[in-house]
C-alpha cells in the first residue's frame, strides 16, 4: 500500500486486493487509475466488514466525481471481507501532482524523478 494512504490494520490485511480493485478504476479524463493518481487518502475497514474510503479528485469540476464513487463501491464489494462501502469525497488537503506515483508519471510522460 502507498505510504501516503492512511489504512487501519484490518484493511492492511487485504491491501493487495484493495490495490488490485482500485487500480481498475480510471479517471476518464486522465486515463490513469485512481490509486496511482493518488486520489485515495484513507481506507478503514471495521469488524463488520464496513469500509470507509476517503478520496479526492483533481478539482471540483472533475467529470468523474459522479461515476468514480459508484465504481469504487462496486469494485470493493467484490472483496469477500467487505460487506458495505461508504465513499467520502474531501477537498482538504487538496490533491497535488506530487501524489502521482512513479508508475503513473511514466505513463503520463511526466518526469518520474
Amino acid at each position: 500500500m502507498r505510504e501516503d494512504i492512511q489504512i487501519n490494520d484490518r484493511a492492511e490485511l487485504i491491501s493487495d486486493q484493495l490495490i488490485e480493485k482500485l487500480e481498475q478504476i480510471y479517471d476518464p479524463e486522465i486515463e490513469v487509475d485512481i490509486y496511482n493518481l493518488g486520489f485515495i487518502y484513507s481506507i478503514q475497514l471495521d469488524n463488520d466488514g464496513h469500509c470507509d474510503i476517503t478520496v479526492t479528485f483533481t478539482g471540483i469540476g472533475c467529470e468523474c466525481i459522479e461515476s468514480v464513487p459508484i465504481e469504487i463501491e462496486a469494485a470493493l464489494l467484490q472483496i469477500p471481507e467487505i460487506n458495505s462501502v461508504a465513499v467520502h469525497i474531501v477537498w482538504s488537503p487538496a490533491w497535488k501532482i506530487t501524489r502521482i506515483s512513479r508508475f503513473a508519471r511514466i505513463a503520463l510522460g511526466i518526469n518520474p524523478g
